[in-house]
């Protein structure tokens, strides 16, 4: 057993009964609301109910049916909600038929180059402004970021632009700090599988954009999906930013093909940020462009107004001019596909 479903007719009380019974055996319960059905799903090791008990259960007032997910992510399963997650972030939906962009440099440099890019960026379209405070970088010697400083400016650009911000957490204990700020946290690639770094997000109440690790599989993907989910936090996105192939041409390898297998096996959005998968300016807008064709709910995009002199990621930053340029590429594409920009 790991899902009740409930009938339309369950009332509070045989909720309330079906989780008392359920918890009485050391389990937890996740309670999905749907527009057609009520799911509770069941956490921990169901083979602690025995076939009687399974039978009792299914038996009781608001019971539908009893059902066990094979897949080993049960929360972020299409079994366990059919509808899509729609995350709504200030007023901005992510899973919606809106494809938002989120947009800004890779890390943040200054208070008045930050503000200028946010405001090109929201003139140009977009709905999220990016930019890392805190910056995973593979030599200790580079830039490592300005910390709650640059929270501070990120927050300033909000205020300036009405966008909602999107930043990398690394560390768990920035996350009080991190959540004073920002709307939606990052988990970066290098970090998909730090599962205490996951549980803590899990517990917070802000939004979790999580990336694919650099060779991770999408069951891995998900499965870390369901360390956040398990603490109770169902407000994750699912960011594809390529992955680590034999390729050497680009970055990395993006794996569009990811995003319509996400639809089938999740609930969750799905995210694609072409800028880290391909590492090179020239080619974010055609990857920009084929993954809204091929379904993804959002994109990410780094972009700079001066890619030569940014302290990181510039090879791959757009120009603001050409991120505007690709702003109006993308309506005739999203539009084809039943969508908008």
């Amino acid at each position: 057993m790991d899902i009740i479903v409930l009938k339309k007719t369950a009332t509070q009380d045989s909720m309330d009964n079906l989780i008392k019974k359920v918890e009485s055996k050391g389990l937890s319960v996740n309670i999905s609301k749907g527009t057609e059905r009520t799911v509770l799903g069941v956490i921990g090791d169901t083979s602690k109910f025995s076939d009687d008990e399974v039978n009792a259960i299914r038996s009781m007032h608001g019971v539908e049916d009893v059902m066990r997910i094979v897949k080993p992510y049960k929360l972020a399963s299409r079994d366990f909600k059919k509808e899509n997650t729609v995350i709504d972030v200030r007023g901005i939906k992510i899973g919606g038929n809106k494809v938002p962009v989120i947009a800004g440099p890779c890390a943040i440099e200054g208070r008045d180059i930050l503000i200028n890019i946010a405001q090109l960026v929201k003139q140009a379209g977009a709905s999220f402004i990016r930019g890392g405070a805190y910056k995973p970088r593979t030599s200790p010697y580079t830039f490592q970021g300005m910390g709650e400083e640059g929270l501070e400016i990120l927050a300033e650009a909000r205020e300036k632009t009405g966008m909602p911000i999107v930043t990398e957490l690394m560390d768990p204990r920035d996350l009080p700090t991190m959540q004073k700020y920002t709307d939606i946290i990052q988990i970066g690639t290098r970090n998909m599988q730090n599962f205490r770094l996951l549980l803590e997000v899990g517990s917070c109440d802000k939004p979790v954009l999580l990336k694919r690790g650099l060779s991770a599989t999408i069951k891995e993907w998900l499965m870390a999906a369901e360390y956040i989910m398990s603490r109770g936090n169902h407000n994750v996105i699912l960011c594809e930013r390529g992955i680590r192939t034999f390729e050497t041409t680009t970055r990395n390898t993006l794996d569009l093909s990811c995003v319509p297998v996400l639809k089938q096996l999740t609930h969750l959005p799905i995210i694609v940020d072409p800028s880290h998968a391909v590492g090179r300016w020239d080619l974010v807008s055609p990857m920009s462009l084929a993954a809204v064709a091929a379904g993804t709910d959002g994109l990410i995009i780094e972009v700079h107004t001066n890619p030569e002199e940014a302290f990181s990621d510039g090879e791959q930053s757009l120009r603001p001019e050409v991120f505007s340029a690709m702003m109006q590429q993308l309506k005739p594409i999203a539009a084809a596909v039943g969508r908008e920009i």
